[in-house]
């Protein structure tokens, strides 16, 4: 029995006869194999890393750099309005009695027109215009002329300085709306940096201990050395007075007293109790917030900072500073808490 074939024309079964069915069927797997690859590419990105410590402290100092010079030019431009203020109080001081001044000497000539054109003149400048000669009469109208003109002098003097005051003082109140428009501004952009740097402060890991005085410290894990460390650090520049405890002069042992006491961590008022109230941690193990103690008798104690350095109220003379602990003989490191 013959085998039928398929003519030359015809296509296989369960594919579209028609060009466009090619075409759509072609068109699902590019858009499947684009999709593929676009979800692919995705898990292929990397996630993006958060900011280091260094470089946010970077992107601070940036903003510090825009912000200083903005402090400097408020600065300038406030002591200049101040100096320019006293200027124009001045003036206004000045003008005041001058205004008083015209005020009465144009009060003297309006009498004077007053009583000459509504009463007429006075009894004794009546009779003299009557008996007097015309030659005389002249001369006393003259006279009464003279009086008016001498009034009037007196009083474009006074108008005149006064012109010259309130010239000055009008460029002088100009100066200082243009210097308060300054100052404003200044003090707009001064708030937007501030905020800026604050938000950048914020985003600091909370390991990271940040405080005026200190260096920045990474890495605290304990809260209470969190605490410990910026308490310390804020009394940078306090005096050293013997057996002080703070809050505004320390010795030794009453610093790291008072720093652990905000942590509410009691430590006795003394470097030998100190040594036995903390747990001992090898130099190798230390970390910020640890007390460091020095010399063999235990007669020095600071509060340890990471990288060599330490918070201490070290002695008379000399104020709670940041200083190396390879300045004396450690004699050990001890964990509070």
């Amino acid at each position: 029995m013959p085998v039928a074939t398929m003519p030359p024309h015809r296509h296989a079964p369960g594919l579209s006869a028609r060009p466009g069915g090619l075409r759509r069927v072609a068109h699902r797997l590019l858009v499947l194999v684009a999709a593929a690859a676009v979800g692919a590419g995705m898990l292929a990105v990397p996630a993006q890393a958060e900011p280091t410590v260094d470089e946010i402290e970077a992107q601070i100092d940036k903003k510090w750099e825009q912000l200083e010079p903005t402090i400097e030019q408020y600065n300038k431009v406030r002591a200049q309005l101040k100096v320019n203020r006293k200027k124009s109080t001045d003036l206004q001081k000045k003008i005041e009695p001058l205004a008083l001044q015209s005020e009465l000497a144009l009060n003297r000539v309006g009498d004077l027109a007053s009583r000459y054109y509504m009463s007429g003149p006075s009894q004794e400048i009546g009779a003299l215009l009557i008996s007097a000669k015309p030659d005389t009469l002249t001369e006393q109208l003259t006279l009464l002329d003279r009086l008016a003109a001498q009034e009037r002098k007196q009083v474009e003097g006074v108008l005149a300085v006064r012109a010259k005051y309130d010239s000055e003082k009008q460029k002088l109140d100009a100066l200082i709306a243009t210097q308060t428009k300054q100052q404003n501004e200044l003090a707009a952009k001064k708030k937007q940096i501030d905020a800026e740097i604050k938000k950048l402060e914020a985003s600091m890991p909370k390991t990271t201990v940040k405080t005026v005085g200190c260096p920045t410290i990474n890495g605290v894990l304990a809260v209470a050395a969190q605490k410990a460390i910026k308490t310390a650090c804020q009394q940078v520049g306090d005096p050293y007075v013997w057996g002080a405890t703070g809050p505004n002069s320390f010795d030794c042992s009453g610093l790291t007293q008072y720093a652990y006491k905000s942590a509410g961590i009691y430590l006795t008022h003394h470097t030998g109790d100190q040594w036995n109230e903390g747990k001992a941690v090898s130099r190798a193990d230390a970390r910020p917030g640890d007390l460091v103690f020095f010399f063999s008798g235990l007669s020095h104690v600071g509060l340890y900072l990471g990288n060599n350095q330490m918070v201490h109220a070290p002695r008379a003379g000399k104020p709670v500073q940041v200083s190396s602990i390879t300045t004396m003989p450690i004699a050990g490191f001890r964990r509070p808490g």
